[in-house]
């Protein structure tokens, strides 16, 4: 206590110093040195705010102005949208993405894509066409790394598994909810409107209202296209030359000269303009690469079995926390507002593929 007087004794009257401020830490040489520079963190973030008026596009989203719903002191190092991607990378929905299905269920090779590499792929293809067109690559990373954290488990299988029971349900609509109700407790992560506005219209017909977030909308489809594809191979379902002749001679045959061809194309027709766009050859060609994926990766019947287990296990752990809401975990039907199926819906769509199978077979199946 003496060492902590005497430590606010030495900083009074020091530029920076915050009167008033309890100190709780032990490290007194630490301490000091965040005091002694609280003034000069301040400036970190204002060098940081003035940098993206300098170097950013005027077209590009900045953070300063963005705004919260519920009104906070920020950081005095990183800027709101800085904030906002530590937030969400540091979250358990994030981590939980680990385990959760890409296109592959349960996969036993460890080279295949889950959720997580997905959202880092994202993240890090729509990052650079945002610095290829100056624009905000925080708010970009933001967005790409939280998009999916609203996914089921065993991925869109388990999305339409709830959409068939309740009539309705869409992932990034969770994601929404994921983010600022469920985690924490409850309390949500408090993130900008820029960036639950990319992450909310990621997908489906809205369109995000900042160039950032459309980036990430298109970045989104040329990341899962080109790293399924990648992975089709490494499961035998496809090879190289059975790719329609049209996209082997407009993107090549490796998922890297792919996913080249697609970004330079996109910086290229968004240069200077108020909408992020591809050339018409570009996206012709691929919608025609979506329709050979669908055709044959994503419906194929080689992983239709797995996907209805899946399916079964996201419907039967429904309907069995409907009928005992009791084994819920503490807090959902408070975070619901006392909706019942709203709250089994929150539960369920968190579970990771791991989790909800041990679930299942504590539940289901006999020990033996």
């Amino acid at each position: 206590m003496r060492e902590t007087i005497r430590l606010e004794k030495r900083l009074r009257g020091r530029a920076g110093f915050l009167p008033g401020v309890v100190i709780k830490w032990g490290c007194l040489s630490r301490l000091e040195a965040i005091f002694v520079g609280v003034s000069g963190m301040e400036m970190i973030r204002q060098r940081t705010e003035r940098e993206e008026e300098e170097r950013l596009s005027p077209l590009a989203a900045k953070s300063a102005p963005a705004e919260r719903r519920r009104p906070e002191i920020e950081c005095t190092i990183r800027t709101k949208f800085q904030r906002d991607r530590d937030r969400i990378l540091h979250s358990k929905p994030f981590r939980r993405l680990k385990h959760k299905t890409q296109v592959y269920i349960a996969p036993s090779g460890d080279h295949y894509r889950t959720r997580m590499t997905h959202s880092l792929e994202v993240s890090q293809i729509c990052r650079t066409i945002g610095r290829g067109l100056r624009l905000n690559e925080d708010l970009i990373e933001g967005i790409a790394l939280g998009h999916d954290v609203g996914h089921t488990p065993f991925g869109h299988v388990g999305e339409e598994a709830l959409r068939e029971i309740i009539g309705h349900f869409e992932h990034n609509e969770q994601s929404i909810r994921m983010l600022t109700v469920l985690v924490n407790e409850g309390r949500g992560l408090n993130l900008t409107e820029p960036v639950l506005d990319g992450i909310l219209n990621h997908t489906g017909d809205g369109i995000p209202r900042t160039l950032e977030g459309q980036i990430v909308k298109i970045g989104d489809r040329i990341a899962y296209l080109c790293h399924d594809y990648d992975d089709a191979l490494r499961a035998g379902l496809l090879t190289p030359r059975e790719l329609p002749e049209n996209v082997r001679a407009i993107f090549g045959e490796t998922p890297s000269r792919m996913i080249t061809t697609m970004v330079v194309d996109m910086i290229a027709a968004s240069t200077d303009r108020n909408a992020i766009r591809q050339s018409e050859t570009i996206a012709v060609t691929m919608g025609e690469l979506r329709a050979f994926m669908f055709s044959r990766v994503y419906n194929c019947e080689r992983l239709m079995e797995e996907r209805r287990k899946g399916k079964y296990v996201v419907q039967a752990l429904f309907d069995y926390y409907r009928r005992h809401l009791e084994k819920l975990p503490p807090g959902y039907l408070s975070w619901a507002e006392e909706d019942e199926t709203k709250a089994v819906v929150d539960y369920i769509s968190g579970l990771t593929d791991n989790y909800a199978i041990d679930l299942f077979q504590t539940i289901f199946v006999p020990r033996h």
